[in-house]
């Protein structure tokens, strides 16, 4: 008898970014801005304008590309199964999606007051709300929790800023936003196993 991976939402959640990317590629080119807005990415006028606010939840499972499916599926895996573990499985999915939501929000705000809004897509801001909150769980056990430490969460969060303050086309902002609604969230979710 198989037994069931314990990160059960970790791996239901690559399950259904995975799902979303190759049903969509079936029907169109997931590299396309306007494809993917008629799918469900998220753009400030559309929101604003057209009340579409789904859009801040629909993205979330939206990516371009299979390399940005790929890049994020990767992360998910690696930092969901660790903070799942520890937290439980709906904290662990109050965390995702409260700091991919408000990940977005910020960036959405930020887009109100810019020239030319982007269209966006992806997980990437509620995985940085993993991050985040993984980052405080460490802290919270005294700077380690089985291989991970303090210290290497911090870099892993200022790396991974880093990079995408150094590429092109990517919505630093919905990370800044989920890194710290992660954090703030773990804080108020987490209690220490004794």
């Amino acid at each position: 008898m198989r037994q069931k991976p314990e990160a059960i939402c970790t791996v239901a959640l690559i399950v259904i970014n995975a799902a979303v990317f190759f049903i969509l590629t079936l029907f169109g080119d997931t590299e396309d801005a306007l494809f993917m807005l008629q799918h469900g990415a998220m753009y400030e006028p559309y929101i604003i304008d057209g009340h579409e606010y789904y859009r801040i939840f629909t993205c979330m499972f939206l990516h371009f590309g299979i390399s940005h499916l790929l890049n994020n599926m990767v992360l998910l895996g690696a930092l969901g199964w660790n903070l799942e573990l520890e937290i439980g499985k709906i904290r662990f999915l109050i965390i995702y999606l409260g700091s991919g939501i408000a990940g977005n929000i910020v960036s959405l705000i930020y887009d109100i007051s810019s020239v030319q809004p982007a269209v966006s897509a992806g997980a990437s801001g509620a995985i940085f709300g993993l991050m985040g909150a993984l980052l405080y769980v460490v802290i919270a056990n005294r700077g380690r929790l089985g291989r991970l430490s303090g210290r290497g969460m911090l870099f892993m969060v200022a790396l991974s800023l880093y990079f995408g303050f150094t590429s092109g086309g990517v919505n630093n902002l919905a990370h800044i936003g989920g890194v710290i609604s992660g954090f703030i969230l773990a804080v108020l979710l987490y209690r220490k196993k004794y």
